[in-house]
């Protein structure tokens, strides 16, 4: 399978599939705290065995072409991943979302992975409206839409109920055309 180089230090992006269900496991237990701050992503993962079925859903989601899985990993260490939601090749449209174990993050990891996996939806898939939604207090995720070229659309006010606390949404989104000029200017730099 593929594994696209990050960074100049052994980080990349693999598919993170259900044979990776122990080290996912390991890995949303370091970072399980940072990672449900804002999101319940993970929460249902208290073992091997509900590892291996949420990575399982995702690859028969991603076999049905509604979504994809993909785990980043740091000097042989599953440290975090990107993920499409929602995706719909007919319409042009998906949903990206992303996560980090806290020893990964401050080093452009997330940013670096969400590159290619736009660049890949957008040119490679035809996606016209990738989309970005994100609680209105993650300020770290919001901060790499907006350093991707994402423009926010709007707020969806206490849409999300999480930990017996109501969120707002922040809805961004970047148009292919926005994509590839964003992608462009960045590769100038």
């Amino acid at each position: 399978m593929y594994a696209i180089p990050l960074d100049d230090t052994g980080a990349e992006l693999r598919p993170l599939e259900p044979w990776h269900a122990e080290e996912f496991l390991a890995h949303l237990d370091r970072g399980r705290e940072f990672i449900g701050r804002f999101i319940p992503f993970g929460s249902q993962v208290t073992d091997v065995d509900s590892a291996r079925a949420t990575l399982q859903r995702y690859a028969d989601l991603r076999a049905a072409d509604k979504a994809s899985h993909h785990g980043i990993w740091s000097d042989g260490t599953l440290v975090g991943g990107v993920l499409t939601l929602e995706f719909d090749a007919a319409s042009g449209n998906c949903e990206v979302g992303c996560w980090l174990e806290p020893a990964a993050s401050g080093r452009g990891l997330i940013t670096r992975a969400m590159r290619h996996l736009i660049d890949w939806a957008v040119e490679d898939r035809g996606i016209h409206r990738v989309e970005w939604v994100a609680a209105s207090g993650n300020v770290p995720s919001l901060k790499v839409a907006e350093r991707l070229g994402f423009t926010r659309d709007g707020i969806r006010r206490e849409a999300h109920q999480w930990r017996g606390e109501r969120h707002d949404l922040e809805v961004w989104s970047v148009l292919a055309p926005e994509w590839r000029s964003a992608r462009d200017a960045h590769k100038k730099r």
